[in-house]
Formats: structure tokens, C-alpha cells, sequence
């Protein structure tokens, strides 16, 4: 019984040859992306799962949320957690502090960059047991471990294991011998580490001692190792108590007491949950978010669910041509329930072959596929990570539910019906709105990924071309001002740039083009106790001509008025802040920052004096005085809304050098790297202009739009398999008529019309459903933007207008080939 259903199945497929090529393209098509979004959904749920105890390893995390209504979702805690944690809770085993460096490797005289090193305490990879290829873990002082391919780029070899290398850092050179060896972290971690370095963090923030007891300061991130068994839900539910029995209310200067745990809250997350959680703010690498992988799935299951209705569509086309088969069938003895099993066997069938072709596909694009993701993707076909048992489940399903309603469909056919007069089974009543709804829904979909795309293109370009409050062509950003050792020669860096040919301005900053600095502090407003958050970042003079800021009211700072200038030496000196903090500073807000304060308006503002305790605990309230107001710059992404910022002019210590320069590009950045290493050889030269910066800034949505774009060039080009089947079969049933309408006069532009119009009304219909569904999932994700497109009519139209001109395109060559035939021949069918 079965090799005669597999030899009929077969036969079937042969004579219908345009039939089976669309099928299984078609299958295939949707099987192969379904498998590559598969790779890379269990790529991104596989995050940390090679970490050796991942179940008992907890990153603490910290949420901020300030009376404004600022939420920060941070990876990072402060230093002093560590140690409360640790000393309050049993359940935790060890605990680790870790924080991000880039010191200055020294090498025959010789300084280069690093990357992702990092600086811990001694118990840091007792708490995160990064696997150990050769030697120990960070047993002593000033001990470090390096991956195995930072130890072959520092020193062209693995075997380092008790050499000793040489670092800048803080503007002084110390010595670490290496410890051990330990693997390259992969891809799916959400750490970057390339080097970890024991520091004593006592003595290493002699020089500012407030670091190692702030509650607001998260700069660092600590981790927990639980003892097994051990409920991270109950400690969580613990925190708020712990919070309140550490945390010491502070004087702010307000006269009523303030704590940090009011605007905070922690938790403990399991490192496995880390890449796909809600804190994605203060990071080590990139994350993502759940609602990310649900839209992927989502796609994933259109584009096969498109592919599926191709072939009920086809097959139920084709009723006619197997309806005298199943009447002989059926006349000969064969059951209802065999003839669905026989059905559904081509069905699998067609799906298995469907597979094969699928899985070539994937072969051939899945390391392109891993590329554009930048993900590690393996296609491995055999144990737990193998997709050879998907692959089989999922030809099945396909098989089976491709088939199941065609099979009923042609199973039901009555034998005296259809041999009677010589029916066709094509007429059955139903068929043909069943079609027409799959076809609709199959555009529906195409329609829709059609406008997600050039939604998201929309903002993405409006994200690289908006105004972001200053002028942000030709600017390159010089990092790596903050070196202890090139602070005391900041402003002789400025004046020798100045000279360089094709430069015409140049500023220091602590905020620059898509920096990740953040800096608040809390201002009193003029006759209130309110604390208002504002980020304070250090500038020099020329840090407006360098930037291209615009003044709204009041002056920029002026270097011939004291004032002015709040320069401190480094690190700073209590007796200096005092004197300061005695003395009041003079500083520049902007338009958010002055509205945030309760002032009417720019104007208003200018001449108005606030207090903050800007300095070191001890040193007192400083009144501070507005002398002028620039316009809102957005320095960061589009993402996150405009930071309310107070300039503070300071000649000393800023971390960014703008330079503002009018030449070719290449030529300026190559003649200010020569006079950077003209002037020091212990700091690489690393710069970048605004253009780069921006691009790095937003890849993330690039690449989202390229992703929609090859989704719907998939689900369109499915769709269009599946339109140019049903045109052919249905130019092929109308032959007859349409030999009947041109004997009747018809022209051949009235009959390409009569049929063009047919699969023209359900991509209109599709519409219908594509657009409201669209409008509500663009609305939803460009609500994640602080400033975006409007969501107007054109996208909208666009993807109508596109998905009615493929679909005619589609079914033209069809009609115009049967409008124009030979009346004669079709009067002569059947």
C-alpha cells in the first residue's frame, strides 16, 4: 500500500511540474528561514550556559527611578554593596567587585591600547569561574590573568605564565606578573574580558575615598556566588529591609535628610538571564531583549505559515485535476481515511524534499547570517545542540499541516458527482473563498513587514539626520584626555592643535558625540528645598566654537574673568574646594536644565544663582550663578531623552578633545595624530570622527532594518510563488470562457483586466488587515525612541502600492498570454 501511494505521489509531481517547483520552493524558502531564525533563538537563549556553577552565579543589578520619573535599569552597583551583601546574607557564598579599565600597555618603550581589561578583587574568579587553561587565579597583589589571545597579542605567545608586563595607570606605571591563563570568553556572554587585574581598591582610591562607601556610584559591577539550593527570589525579597538597615540618610544641604535607597532598588539575577533582562543600562557588551527574540519567532512562524498556505492553495487548485482519481478510488474500494492518509504522504513528501533543499540553504547561509548578527551561530546536525531532530519534527508538521486540509478536501469528492457528465470536482462550493482568504492573509503579512520596514528605515534615518543642537559635521572626537600623565599638559595639547593646518577649533569635555559618561549631581532651586537632578560635565572655553553650540541667553565663559574658570589641580585638594565652594562658580546650562529648575525661560534664568554640594562631603553648599543658557544638545542616541546639563568651565582633566577642522579628513586626523605623538609616547592616539561615531551609534538599527528587509523580500517572494501558481492554474480552468468573451468582441485589455482585477482584490482586502496591525506594532516600538517620525500615511501606502504592483506583475504574463491565444484552440479545451 505505501510504495503505491509513494509511486502515485511521486507520478503526481512529475506531470505537474510548475506545481511541484513552486511547492517545494516555496517550502523550502520557509524551512530555511525558519531553521536560521531557529539557530539563532537558541544562540541567543545559550548565553552563559558554558560557565561552569552558571546556576548559582548572580550578577547584583541596580534600578534607579528619581522623582522626575528617570528609570536606569544598571548591570552596574556600587562598590560598597559588595562587602553589605556579603556580610548580610548568608546565603552568599563569596562576592566580587570588577571594574572597567583601559590602562596603557607598556611594552620596549613602546604604549599601545587595550580593550575590555578589567581591574578585581581577589575574589573575582572564585564568583565567576571563567575556565582556566594554565596557572592560577589571582592569588596575590598586582597578579593579573590574561585569555589566550591577549597573551599571543602582548607577547606572541601562551606560555606567559609568570612574566611580568608594565601598565600606565592614574599616570603611574605598575608592574603585574601573570597568574594564569584562562579561555577567550565567547560570543554569547555579556561579559567582554580580555584581562583581569588584582587591584587593592582600598589603596588604589586613596585619592578619593568617597568611591568606596557611595551608594550612587555605579561604576563597577559586583557578582555573587550563592551557596546551592539557595532561592534568589527570597533574597530579593529581602533587599528592601537590607536597604533600609545600610544605607545612611546624607545631608544634602535642603534641611530635611535624603537616601540614596529612596530613588534605588537591587537584585540579584541569575548571569544566565542577564543578556535578555530588563537591565540593559551600564553594561559590558550589548544585550537584547525578550521582545526581540518574540518578533523573530513571530517571523519566523509567518514565513512558514505563508508557505504552508502556497500549498493548500495549489492543492486545492488543482482539485480538478485529481477528482477523477479519487473517484476511481473510491469506486475500486478505497476508504475515506486512506485516501487523507495517501494525501498527506505526498504532502510529507514534498516537505521532506522540501527539507533537503532547505537545509543546503542553510549550509550556505548561516555563516553570512552569523556574520550580519555578529553571532556565533554552529549548524551542527547530531547531539543536543544538533537540529537534526527540529529538522525531522518540523518536515512533519510542515507535511502535515500543509496537507491535512487539501487531503479532506479531495478525500470528501463524491464519485457519482464527479463522473457524471463529466464534472469537475473545481466547482465545489467553498474552495474558491478559501483561497481568496489565504491569499489575503499571505499579503497581509507581506504588507505588513513592508511597512515595518520602511518604518524603521524612516527613523533610522531621521535618527542619523535630526538636529541635535549642535553642528556635528566635521568633527573628530580625540579620546583619552583623562590620562593622569597628559592632564597637566592639557591646555599646551590644545594650542599645539590649534596650529595644525585645517583645524579651527578645538574645546575639552567630559560630555562629547555618543559618549557613555554620566555625571549628576542634585541643585536647589532658588526659595526651595527640591533636590533636581542635573548631569555636570567639566568644559573649557573653546569647547563652544569646538562644538557648535548655540546660545539662547546669557554669555559662554569668558577666560579673562575668574570667575569664570573653577579649575582644581589632580587629584583635587580639600582646602581647594573649600576655598571654591566659598567662592560660588559661574556656569552654563541648558534650555531642559533651566526648565527643569522652574524657570520660565532661558532669559529668565540668566543672573539666577542655585546651590549644590558639588564638592567633597565637608566642603560645604556652593552658590552657583547662571550666566547663560545654550540650546538642548542631544550628544547621545535617539533612544535616550535630552540630558539636563550645567557646563562647568575647568581647565583640567576633561576626557574628550573636539576638534572642529575644515580639509579632507584623512589628511586633518593623520596631522593631528603626528602632533599627538609629537607630544606624548606613553598614550596610543585614538580618534574618531562624528561621522563613525554616529554609524557605531546606530548599528543596532541598521541592522534591525536590513533584517525586515530580508524578511519581507522572503514573505514577497512566497507569496508571489504561491499568486503565480494560482494564476496559472486559473488562466488554464478559464480558458474556455475567456475563448467564449473574445468571440463575443472582448478585447485582449479587457480580459487582462477581468483578470488582473481578481487577484487584485484580495491584496486590497490585505491591506485592510496589514495596516492597523502595523500602525500598532510601529507605534509601540517607535514609542522606545525620546524623538521620532510621525507615523503618517506614507509608509502605509507605499507597501499597498508595492504589494499591488508585485502582485500584478505576478499574474500579467499569465493573462496577457491567455487573453491574446487563438479563440479557435480554446473553444477546442476539454
Amino acid at each position: 500500500m505505501w510504495r503505491n501511494y509513494w509511486t502515485v505521489a511521486i507520478r503526481a509531481l512529475a506531470k505537474s511540474k510548475t506545481y511541484s517547483v513552486i511547492n517545494i520552493a516555496g517550502l523550502a524558502i520557509g524551512m530555511a528561514a525558519c531553521i536560521l531564525i531557529l539557530l539563532y533563538l537558541r544562540y541567543e537563549r545559550s548565553y552563559e550556559n558554558w560557565l561552569p556553577d552558571v546556576a548559582n552565579t548572580y550578577q547584583f543589578q541596580t534600578h534607579f527611578k528619581s522623582d522626575e520619573g528617570e528609570e536606569f535599569d544598571m548591570q552596574m552597583a556600587s562598590y560598597t554593596t559588595k562587602e553589605r551583601i556579603e556580610k548580610d546574607f548568608p546565603q552568599v557564598e563569596n562576592a566580587a567587585y570588577i571594574l572597567g579599565t583601559e590602562p596603557v600597555f607598556l611594552k620596549d618603550g613602546q604604549a599601545s591600547a587595550t580593550e575590555d581589561w578589567k581591574y578585581a578583587d581577589e575574589d573575582f574568579l572564585k564568583v565567576v569561574n571563567l575556565p582556566l587553561v594554565a596557572g592560577t587565579t589571582l592569588t596575590a597583589p598586582q597578579t593579573a590573568v590574561l585569555t589566550r589571545t591577549e597573551a599571543m597579542r602582548r607577547f606572541g605567545t601562551e606560555d606567559v605564565v609568570g612574566r611580568t608586563f608594565t601598565i600606565i595607570s592614574v599616570g603611574k606605571k605598575v608592574d603585574f606578573k601573570v597568574s594564569g591563563i584562562i579561555e577567550d570568553l565567547p560570543k554569547n556572554s555579556h561579559m567582554r574580558i580580555n584581562a583581569i587585574l588584582r587591584r587593592d581598591f582600598p589603596t588604589f582610591f586613596a585619592d578619593n575615598p568617597q568611591f568606596l562607601t557611595c551608594w550612587g556610584c555605579q561604576s563597577g559591577w559586583v557578582y555573587a556566588k550563592l551557596k546551592p539550593g539557595t532561592d534568589a527570589e527570597q533574597l530579593n525579597a529581602q533587599l528592601p529591609a537590607w536597604e533600609k538597615r545600610n544605607i545612611p540618610d546624607e545631608d544634602i544641604g535642603t534641611g530635611k535628610p535624603y537616601n540614596p535607597g529612596d530613588d534605588q532598588d537591587w537584585r540579584f539575577t541569575n548571569v544566565s538571564d542577564v543578556h535578555l533582562g530588563a537591565a540593559q543600562d551600564g553594561e559590558m557588551a550589548p544585550g537584547n531583549d525578550r521582545r526581540t527574540i518574540t518578533t523573530f519567532t513571530i517571523i519566523a512562524i509567518l514565513i512558514l505559515g505563508m508557505a504552508v498556505v502556497n500549498f493548500t492553495n495549489l492543492a486545492t487548485a488543482r482539485a480538478s485535476q485529481r477528482a477523477r482519481e479519487v473517484a476511481l478510488r473510491k469506486v475500486l474500494g478505497a476508504n475515506r481515511r486512506q485516501l487523507i492518509v495517501q494525501f498527506v504522504s505526498e504532502s510529507v513528501l514534498i516537505a521532506a524534499a522540501s527539507m533537503l533543499i532547505a537545509l543546503a540553504l542553510v549550509e550556505l547561509l548561516v555563516r553570512p547570517f552569523a556574520a550580519f548578527l555578529d553571532a556565533d551561530l554552529q549548524l551542527s546536525y547530531l547531539g543536543s545542540n544538533g537540529i537534526l531532530l527540529p529538522a525531522i519534527g518540523l518536515t512533519l508538521l510542515v507535511g502535515v499541516l500543509s496537507g491535512l486540509y487539501p487531503a479532506f478536501f479531495l478525500s470528501r469528492f463524491q464519485p457519482a458527482q464527479v463522473l457524471k457528465a463529466n464534472r469537475s470536482a473545481a466547482e465545489t462550493p467553498g474552495s474558491g473563498r478559501l483561497r481568496t482568504a489565504l491569499v489575503v492573509l499571505q499579503f497581509a503579512v507581506s504588507i505588513g513587514l513592508i511597512i515595518c520596514t520602511a518604518v524603521v528605515y524612516g527613523q533610522t534615518v531621521y535618527a542619523r539626520s535630526v538636529d541635535p543642537g549642535y553642528n556635528r559635521d566635521n568633527i573628530l572626537q580625540v579620546d583619552e584626555m583623562a590620562r593622569a600623565q597628559l592632564i597637566p599638559m592639557g591646555e599646551t595639547i590644545v594650542e599645539r592643535m590649534k596650529r595644525v593646518p585645517g583645524v579651527k577649533a578645538v574645546g575639552r569635555t567630559d560630555i562629547g558625540v555618543a559618549t557613555d559618561n554620566n555625571n549628576n549631581t542634585f541643585i536647589i532651586p532658588p526659595g526651595t528645598n527640591n533636590n533636581v537632578s542635573i548631569g555636570q560635565y567639566n568644559v573649557d572655553e573653546g569647547f563652544f566654537d569646538a562644538m557648535g553650540l548655540r546660545l539662547k541667553a546669557g554669555r559662554w565663559f569668558d577666560p579673562n574673568r575668574p570667575m569664570d574658570d573653577m579649575t582644581l589641580t589632580f587629584p583635587p585638594k580639600i582646602e581647594e574646594e573649600k576655598a571654591l565652594a566659598a567662592r560660588g562658580i559661574n556656569v552654563v546650562m541648558n534650555e531642559f536644565a533651566v526648565k527643569k529648575l522652574g524657570f520660565k525661560s532661558p532669559q529668565d534664568a540668566v543672573g539666577k544663582t542655585v546651590r549644590s554640594e558639588l564638592f567633597q562631603e565637608g566642603t560645604g553648599m556652593v552658590n552657583i550663578n547662571i550666566i547663560g543658557v545654550v540650546a538642548d544638545s542631544r550628544f547621545r542616541s535617539v533612544r535616550t531623552p535630552i540630558d539636563p546639563i550645567m557646563f562647568r568651565n575647568a581647565n583640567l582633566g576633561q576626557s574628550h578633545m573636539i576638534i572642529r577642522y575644515d580639509g579632507e579628513p584623512a589628511q586633518v586626523r593623520a596631522a593631528v595624530e603626528a602632533e599627538w605623538k609629537k607630544i606624548t609616547n606613553e598614550v596610543p592616539f585614538n580618534a574618531d570622527f562624528s561621522e563613525d561615531v554616529m554609524a557605531e551609534l546606530y548599528e543596532a538599527e541598521d541592522a534591525r532594518a536590513q533584517i525586515f528587509a530580508g524578511f519581507s523580500l522572503l514573505a514577497v517572494i512566497i507569496g508571489c510563488l504561491g499568486l503565480f501558481g494560482l494564476a496559472a492554474f486559473t488562466a488554464e480552468r478559464r480558458t474556455k470562457e475567456i475563448g467564449i468573451r473574445k468571440v463575443l468582441g472582448a478585447r485582449t485589455r479587457d480580459i487582462v483586466q477581468l483578470l488582473v482585477w481578481q487577484f487584485s482584490r484580495p491584496v486590497i482586502v490585505a491591506n485592510l488587515i496589514a495596516w492597523p496591525v502595523a500602525w500598532w506594532m510601529m507605534r509601540d516600538w517607535l514609542n522606545g525612541f525620546d524623538q521620532r517620525i510621525t507615523l503618517g500615511p506614507g509608509p502605509f501606502l507605499i507597501a499597498a502600492l508595492v504589494a499591488l504592483a508585485i502582485a500584478v506583475g505576478t499574474v500579467m504574463g499569465h493573462a496577457i498570454r491567455v487573453a491574446r491565444a487563438n479563440p479557435i484552440h480554446a473553444l477546442r479545451y476539454e
